[in-house]
């Protein structure tokens, strides 16, 4: 008798019935590879309740590896109209560009980007219409995302990662370039003020000082990240002269982006700020010498890591809410009247015509202050808008059991990591479906090696004998 003959019936039917469901699970990604389209579909308008009063440029960080960029996933500056429709696109990866962060409409009407290149950071003045560069600075500096052009002809620079090796010292700062003397003329360093303790990592992303604005003659507002704080620098005598938060304390920021200054009519300074880890927009009003959260804009239920937002002179804010992938303008109560989507990971949005940064009321002199939540969003692939996350899923489904906690963190884990590894023209559920094919067809063939395991055997020994 042939040594095949001993072996089983094959399970034709099992086989058949796992082929349908890897089928099933693979058919939504299959449809979204096909119908993508790079430079256009992924660009999306949302809700339009009521149109923009101009362009709106928003600064797309772009997806990278080891500092290569990803064409599929690029750099990008787009403009939008005040119906949502795309007016330009400016693709930096093409140009070199790993990353695009901080992006500030000038008097002229050019734009100044901030652009991380391989090996350092290049600042320059871009112009929309001719869709060239007006002038440009490269600057021996690593992953730097935010760069002000003030008094002129000096650059204000937010620098981290700049740990030194052979010295031993972490030369995290705050500088002022002078483009007309071409060099260097004001440095304030973190080192001064921070124990290594504070912070990240003393020897890599130490303070992850992520922007800098000057908020009046001499007074530097900056945003160490890691450090949970705003500060106030000022520059004559290099001292911290105002601070909203502290080291560890997520109650009041956990690593938030892009602080803007604000003052109330009464002249009480506010901070309006983007706590990204919190996944919240809030707003903070210094009285009696003490700070006081006056607004709250979202939880993470309806937000995912926003990175900045800004006041608009008729109290709405614009708010980019990045592994969302999309900009949003919300009433002081949350409602969206205005809503883009632009992958891969919008990093800052301006409204061209109000010039950079915030330029409307405080939440306490607009009169709406209190915790609201963000609604009326359109749900638009790629983002998630309003969906429920997985975070908040796994949370609600195991709750009041022992492993609650667990699963919220696991659910957060997959928040955080997912928008890195999934490809942006496969929305959440079909990359969940996705990895359940994976794992299943992972689960076929070691099932079939198991069952085949004699005829395997047999066969190499029939082979070599």
């Amino acid at each position: 008798m042939d040594w095949t003959e001993r072996l089983p019936p094959r399970p034709w039917f099992v086989r058949g019935v796992v082929l349908l469901l890897v089928v099933s699970l693979l058919a939504p990604s299959a449809v979204s590879a096909i119908t993508y389209d790079q430079e256009e579909s992924n660009l999306t308008k949302g809700t339009i309740e009521s149109p923009a009063n101009g362009s709106t440029v928003i600064s797309v960080q772009g997806y990278h590896f080891q500092g290569q960029g990803n064409k599929k996933k690029p750099a990008r500056l787009v403009s939008v109209g005040p119906k949502g429709n795309v007016e330009w696109v400016h693709n930096g990866s093409k140009e070199g560009a790993s990353w695009f962060y901080d992006v500030d409409p000038m008097d002229n009407g050019n734009l100044l980007v901030t652009s991380t290149q391989r090996g350092g950071t290049l600042v320059y003045e871009y112009n929309p219409d001719t869709q060239e560069k007006e002038w440009e600075q490269f600057l021996d500096i690593h992953d730097t995302h935010d760069i002000d052009l003030i008094n002129g002809d000096q650059l204000l620079v937010a620098n981290m990662r700049a740990y030194n090796e052979s010295t031993g010292q972490n030369n995290d700062r705050l500088f002022i370039y002078d483009l007309e003397e071409d060099k260097i003329t004001w440095e304030w360093y973190f080192r001064s003020h921070y124990e290594k303790q504070d912070g990240g990592d003393y020897t890599n992303d130490w303070t992850h000082v992520n922007d800098v604005d000057k908020i009046g003659p001499g007074k530097y507002m900056a945003d160490p990240r890691n450090m949970d704080e705003v500060i106030v620098v000022d520059r004559e005598s290099k001292e911290v002269t105002m601070k909203l938060g502290e080291d560890g304390n997520y109650d009041v920021l956990k690593e938030q982006h892009n602080p803007d200054y604000l003052e109330s009519e009464s002249g009480n300074p506010t901070i309006l700020v983007a706590d990204s880890e919190n996944h919240r927009i809030v707003e903070y009003e210094r009285q009696n010498g003490e700070w006081e959260q006056t607004w709250q804009m979202g939880t993470s239920e309806k937000f995912n890591w926003p990175r900045d937002a800004d006041r608009l002179p008729n109290g709405n804010t614009l708010i980019t809410d990045s592994s969302n992938h999309r900009v949003i303008e919300v009433t002081p109560k949350g409602e969206i009247v205005w809503e883009f989507y632009s992958p891969w990971l919008p990093y800052d949005s301006e409204r061209v015509v109000h010039g950079d940064g915030s330029n409307g009321p405080t939440m306490a002199d607009h009169g709406t202050t209190g915790e609201y939540q963000v609604s009326g969003s359109a749900n638009v692939d790629p983002g998630t808008g309003d969906r429920v996350k997985m975070s908040v899923l796994l949370g609600n489904t195991f709750s009041g059991t022992a492993i609650e906690e667990d699963m919220r963190e696991y659910g957060e884990v997959w928040d955080q990591a997912t928008p890195f590894i999934r490809p942006i023209w496969m929305n959440e559920y079909a990359f969940i479906a996705a990895i359940f094919a994976i794992l299943l067809v992972l689960g076929w063939l070691i099932g079939e090696l198991v069952y085949q395991r004699r005829r395997i055997y047999y066969g190499v020994k029939h082979r070599f004998a």
